[in-house]
This record gives C-alpha cells, structure tokens and sequence, in this order.
C-alpha cells in the first residue's frame, strides 16, 4: 500500500515534546518512574530479542551503523 508522504510531512500528529510530556504525566498519575521516550526504544529491542530475532535483523530495523551496537542491548 502507498501513502502520499511528502518528505516534510510529520508520520505520526505529535512532536516528541508532547509525547515526553504525556509519558511524564502518565507517570506521575500512576505513581511510577518516568521513562523517556528513548526508552521505548530500548524496550522495544528487548522485546525483539525475546521474540527471538538476530542482531543482525534487529541492527537493521533500528538503524544501527554496525550490529555491535545492537550487542549493548
């Protein structure tokens, strides 16, 4: 399926500022720790490695330079 996206057109309707703003919030009323929204990131590399992907495929879908970058996580 094709999308008609301009090169400056925004993938998702919020900025990373608002995400952040509401995880905080989000946080806060749950009485849990703030996470970031690079955290998410993080999280979801674990998830790929417990779903049982490679290094390989999991460097590639997060845009790693070198898949040594995935072996951190």
């Amino acid at each position: 399926m094709e999308y008609d996206i301009k090169e400056d057109d925004r993938l998702f309707p919020f900025t990373k500022y608002a995400l952040n703003n509401t995880l905080k919030t989000a946080a806060r009323l749950a009485g849990v720790k703030e996470i970031r929204v690079h955290d998410l990131r993080h999280s979801h590399v674990s998830l790929l490695i417990n779903l049982g992907f490679t290094a390989v495929a999991i460097a590639d879908r997060m845009g790693h330079e070198s898949v040594h970058i995935t072996y951190r996580y």
